[in-house]
Protein backbone atom coordinates (compact mmCIF):
# COMPACT_ATOMS: atom_id res chain seq x y z
CA UNK A 1 0.00 0.00 0.00
CA UNK A 2 1.75 3.43 -1.34
CA UNK A 3 0.04 6.62 -0.09
CA UNK A 4 1.26 10.09 -0.72
CA UNK A 5 1.17 13.44 0.70
CA UNK A 6 0.53 16.58 -0.71
CA UNK A 7 3.89 18.56 -1.64
CA UNK A 8 4.40 21.30 0.65
CA UNK A 9 6.98 23.80 0.57
CA UNK A 10 8.74 25.41 3.74
CA UNK A 11 10.76 28.54 4.54
CA UNK A 12 13.82 26.22 5.44
CA UNK A 13 16.85 25.18 2.80
CA UNK A 14 16.49 21.91 2.27
CA UNK A 15 19.78 20.90 4.49
CA UNK A 16 17.83 22.75 7.42
CA UNK A 17 14.63 20.93 6.69
CA UNK A 18 16.50 17.58 6.71
CA UNK A 19 18.73 18.16 10.16
CA UNK A 20 15.48 18.87 11.82
CA UNK A 21 13.94 15.61 10.63
CA UNK A 22 17.05 13.73 11.32
CA UNK A 23 16.25 15.10 14.99
CA UNK A 24 13.35 12.29 15.70
CA UNK A 25 12.24 14.43 18.78
CA UNK A 26 11.02 17.12 16.03
CA UNK A 27 8.37 14.44 14.85
CA UNK A 28 6.68 15.56 18.05
CA UNK A 29 5.80 18.79 16.35
CA UNK A 30 4.39 17.54 12.83
CA UNK A 31 1.79 15.18 15.04
CA UNK A 32 -2.00 15.43 14.95
CA UNK A 33 -4.10 17.27 17.42
CA UNK A 34 -5.53 14.18 18.35
CA UNK A 35 -2.05 12.80 19.44
CA UNK A 36 -2.67 10.57 22.46
CA UNK A 37 1.25 9.74 23.23
CA UNK A 38 4.84 10.89 21.78
CA UNK A 39 7.99 9.42 23.52
CA UNK A 40 11.63 9.59 22.76
CA UNK A 41 12.81 6.25 23.07
CA UNK A 42 16.17 7.07 21.47
CA UNK A 43 18.43 8.68 19.29
CA UNK A 44 16.71 7.30 16.43
CA UNK A 45 13.41 6.11 17.10
CA UNK A 46 10.43 7.36 19.24
CA UNK A 47 6.56 5.81 19.80
CA UNK A 48 3.71 7.59 19.15
CA UNK A 49 -0.53 6.88 19.77
CA UNK A 50 -3.17 8.35 17.93
CA UNK A 51 -6.44 8.23 20.12
CA UNK A 52 -8.26 5.22 18.57
CA UNK A 53 -5.03 3.47 17.05
CA UNK A 54 -2.35 1.08 18.75
CA UNK A 55 0.84 2.79 19.90
CA UNK A 56 3.52 2.51 16.71
CA UNK A 57 7.70 2.57 17.50
CA UNK A 58 9.09 4.62 14.75
CA UNK A 59 12.83 3.97 13.77
CA UNK A 60 15.58 5.80 11.94
CA UNK A 61 16.26 3.75 8.87
CA UNK A 62 18.04 5.62 6.31
CA UNK A 63 19.32 9.16 6.12
CA UNK A 64 20.79 10.60 2.82
CA UNK A 65 21.74 14.60 3.55
CA UNK A 66 19.83 16.59 2.06
CA UNK A 67 17.21 15.21 0.01
CA UNK A 68 15.84 12.22 2.09
CA UNK A 69 14.91 10.88 5.51
CA UNK A 70 13.09 7.30 6.30
CA UNK A 71 11.65 6.39 9.44
CA UNK A 72 10.59 3.07 9.56
CA UNK A 73 8.58 0.43 12.03
CA UNK A 74 10.49 -1.08 14.58
CA UNK A 75 7.73 -3.69 14.77
CA UNK A 76 7.96 -6.48 12.06
CA UNK A 77 4.00 -6.43 12.96
CA UNK A 78 3.11 -4.04 10.61
CA UNK A 79 6.08 -3.61 8.05
CA UNK A 80 6.33 0.06 6.62
CA UNK A 81 8.20 2.94 5.72
CA UNK A 82 7.25 6.33 6.00
CA UNK A 83 10.09 8.69 3.69
CA UNK A 84 10.19 12.27 3.59
CA UNK A 85 11.60 13.39 0.03
CA UNK A 86 13.23 16.82 0.51
CA UNK A 87 13.94 19.00 -2.66
CA UNK A 88 15.25 22.58 -2.70
CA UNK A 89 13.40 25.33 -4.31
CA UNK A 90 16.24 27.84 -3.21
CA UNK A 91 18.54 28.98 -0.35
CA UNK A 92 15.55 29.95 2.45
CA UNK A 93 13.21 27.20 0.75
CA UNK A 94 12.17 23.72 -0.14
CA UNK A 95 9.09 21.45 -1.14
CA UNK A 96 8.84 18.52 1.47
CA UNK A 97 6.59 15.15 0.36
CA UNK A 98 5.99 11.93 2.51
CA UNK A 99 5.11 8.60 1.46
CA UNK A 100 3.86 5.85 2.91
CA UNK A 101 4.78 2.10 2.02
CA UNK A 102 3.49 -0.41 3.38
CA UNK A 103 3.00 -4.48 3.08
CA UNK A 104 -0.07 -5.17 4.67
CA UNK A 105 -3.51 -7.77 3.68
CA UNK A 106 -6.09 -6.34 1.81
CA UNK A 107 -8.29 -6.08 4.90
CA UNK A 108 -6.13 -4.27 7.09
CA UNK A 109 -5.16 -1.58 4.00
CA UNK A 110 -8.67 -0.87 3.44
CA UNK A 111 -9.06 -0.56 7.71
CA UNK A 112 -5.87 1.82 8.25
CA UNK A 113 -5.68 3.51 4.35
CA UNK A 114 -8.15 6.62 5.15
CA UNK A 115 -6.66 7.34 9.35
CA UNK A 116 -2.93 6.63 7.76
CA UNK A 117 -3.72 8.81 4.74
CA UNK A 118 -4.79 11.63 6.82
CA UNK A 119 -2.06 11.38 9.02
CA UNK A 120 0.78 12.03 6.77
CA UNK A 121 -1.30 14.45 5.41
CA UNK A 122 -1.28 16.50 8.64
CA UNK A 123 2.47 15.62 9.10
CA UNK A 124 2.75 17.35 5.72
CA UNK A 125 1.29 20.47 6.34
CA UNK A 126 2.66 20.47 9.63
CA UNK A 127 5.66 20.39 8.07
CA UNK A 128 6.15 24.48 8.73
CA UNK A 129 5.75 24.51 12.21
CA UNK A 130 9.14 23.15 12.46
Amino acid sequence: MNLESPKVTVEKSAQEVFDLLSEVKNFEKLMPENIAKFEVTGEDSFIFGLKGMPEIKLKMKEKVAPNKVVLGAASDKLPFTLTASIASISELSSDVKLDFDGDFNPMMAMMIKGPIGKFIETLATNMTKL
